[in-house]
């Protein structure tokens, strides 16, 4: 496995793997891997001849400081991890070498930024464009891979490739969980063992509400998981929403889409946790 902290030696690399005709894999990941970020590698592996994953911890996309600063970082163990999935090349740049000016690139893309966590972490997705972006442009790759939990985010990643007019196909992979449900996460590692133990209530939740679906109106379902959530020990909901799964935009009921997604963001303690659950209504 070779690790390139350089575009330019990078770049070099890819175009030579290019030349000979091969497809190129590609995860971008902001470390602190997981079996997650693993799984997104596996199947890159498997789809493409070489796979490529970047750690990087973007700076642009924080919106707190202090939630930049409390980001888990192992990039030793992480490269291990990666070597033994069978990553062939490592991208670690350093924040310089990313944003060598000024960050001036500014995205809109309506409505599906503007909900959610948009609404929440104003300028978030912006950030996450633009070092995609400048990911994909340094990377070339033919696919690349990213996970459902951050479905919203990947709504974003789809459209900025339509706006962008560019030719990665983009793969949304399912949700990795730990045994009792917690949607596993880099930020995982910060709770505390009590918080552990009351976080998997969130995909509890989550089931709860697909259990509730087209039994009670919908509204009445989003307040019970309010007040279960916010009843448990150190957790306070920041929101629980139930969207049309294209446009993202709430529902006022179960019947207003064909495909509807229910998503809770919230903190237990200082630790922010999001997750998400396609819902089968319907059928």
């Amino acid at each position: 496995m070779k690790i390139y902290h350089s575009i330019k030696d990078i770049q070099r690399d890819i175009l030579a793997q290019k030349a000979r005709g091969l497809s190129i894999g590609f995860v971008p990941t902001m470390g602190a891997l997981h079996r997650g970020h693993l799984s997104l590698l596996e199947r890159s592996v498997k789809e493409n001849d070489i796979s490529i994953c970047s750690i990087f911890v973007n700076p642009i996309q924080f919106n707190h400081k202090q939630d930049l600063e409390k980001y888990p970082r192992s990039p030793e163990e992480d490269c291990k991890k990666l070597d033994n999935a069978g990553c062939d090349i490592v991208f670690a740049p350093s924040a310089g070498e990313m944003y060598p000016e000024e960050v001036k690139e500014h995205y809109d893309f309506g409505q599906i930024e503007r909900v959610m966590e948009g609404e929440h972490r104003p300028g978030h997705f912006n950030g996450v464009a633009v070092v995609v972006k400048r990911l994909f442009d340094i990377c070339m790759p033919h696919k690349a891979y990213f996970g459902e939990k951050d479905f919203q985010q990947l709504a974003i990643i789809k459209a900025l490739v339509e706006q962008q007019n560019m030719s990665v196909e983009i793969m949304g992979c399912p949700i990795i969980r730990e045994g009792d449900g917690l949607a596993m996460s880099s930020r995982n590692v910060r709770l505390s063992p009590e918080e552990r133990s009351i976080a998997p209530a969130i995909f509890k939740t989550l089931n709860q509400i697909q259990q509730k679906a087209g039994q009670e109106p919908l509204q009445e379902t989003i307040r019970k998981a309010k007040a279960y959530l916010n009843s448990l020990p150190g957790m306070k909901v920041e929101y629980i929403q139930i969207t049309d799964e294209q446009s993202l935009m709430p529902v006022e009921s179960w019947d207003d889409a064909n495909q509807i997604r229910a998503f809770i963001a919230l903190f237990l303690g200082d630790v922010r946790l999001i997750d998400n659950l396609k819902i089968i209504y319907g059928l």
